[in-house]
This record gives C-alpha cells, sequence and structure tokens, in this order.
C-alpha cells in the first residue's frame, strides 16, 4: 500500500468512451482515486452509487472523482449507465494503475486465496501527493468519510 507524503504515480488509461486521461490531467485539483474490485457487483455497487450521491458535495469542494477497476470499458458504460454514475471510471484490464497503487493483493475469501484488487481510496492532493490513504475501505462510508476528511483538512 502506498502511504501518505508520498508522490502518487502516474496512469494513463482509457474510460467507457475510449477517452483517454492520465494522472497530469487532474494537476490542481484534489482528486479521490478509488480502486474497487469489480462492476455491478453488491460493495462496488454500493460504493459508486455513494460517491454519486455525494457528488455534488465533491464538485462544491472543486475535487474530482475518479474510479478504476480492470474491468472493461464496455463493461463500465453499462455500470455507469445502470446507475447513472456521474464521474469517471477508468479501465485497468493489464493492472498497470492497480499494480503501481499497491492495491493488487493476495485475497482470501472463504478459505480460498486469489489476487484481487483491494478496495482502496486515495486522496491525491493539487501537486500529486498523496495526502490521504485508505485501505480496506468500507462501501457504504467511503465518500461520505473522504468529505469529512477533506472539510477536516481545507
Amino acid at each position: 500500500m502506498l502511504t501518505e507524503n508520498t508522490k502518487a504515480p502516474n496512469f494513463t488509461l482509457s474510460d467507457k468512451d475510449g477517452k483517454t486521461y492520465s494522472l497530469s490531467d487532474f494537476a490542481g485539483k484534489k482528486l479521490v482515486l478509488y480502486f474497487y474490485p469489480r462492476d455491478n457487483t453488491p460493495g462496488c455497487t454500493r460504493q459508486a452509487c455513494a460517491f454519486a450521491a455525494a457528488y455534488n458535495d465533491f464538485r462544491t469542494m472543486d475535487v474530482q472523482v475518479v474510479g478504476i477497476s480492470k474491468d472493461s470499458a464496455a463493461s463500465h458504460a453499462k455500470f455507469a449507465e445502470k446507475y447513472d454514475l456521474p464521474f469517471i471510471l477508468l479501465s485497468d484490464p493489464e493492472l498497470s494503475a492497480i499494480k503501481a497503487y499497491d492495491v493488487w493483493q493476495e485475497k482470501k475469501n472463504y478459505g480460498k486465496v486469489s489476487m484481487g484488487v483491494v478496495r482502496t481510496t486515495y486522496v491525491i492532493d493539487e501537486n500529486g501527493t498523496i495526502i490521504k490513504a485508505m485501505p480496506k475501505v468500507k462501501p457504504d462510508t467511503n465518500a461520505a468519510d473522504i468529505i469529512a476528511f477533506l472539510k477536516a483538512n481545507g
């Protein structure tokens, strides 16, 4: 897991429409970068919907929200449309950003061990430095926890 006060790794990934984004595109703004396991699963849907519900609060604070998973652009398009998600979802099937941000880890589920994305959120400042690292976040409270952090830390 990456730690606070370290430089956020650069990435270049495509969204559901094929538009490419890099970390540098968000310079000058705070960025909430959240990594999640999979579109249309219960926890990931609750997390995305919580970010969507809080989206106006993020916009008011001039904070960009970006979700990243290894799902395809087509999967992201269906997910965003189904739940009316107003923020950017980036596709990382090659795991380049997922591994750079150290969220591809061993997971245990019902005694079975496999590799997968550990639900993690990073808050990155205007200069590309990680100011908050949140491992193993709870889908239902992640967005609210970040808003509280941003309000407390200006």
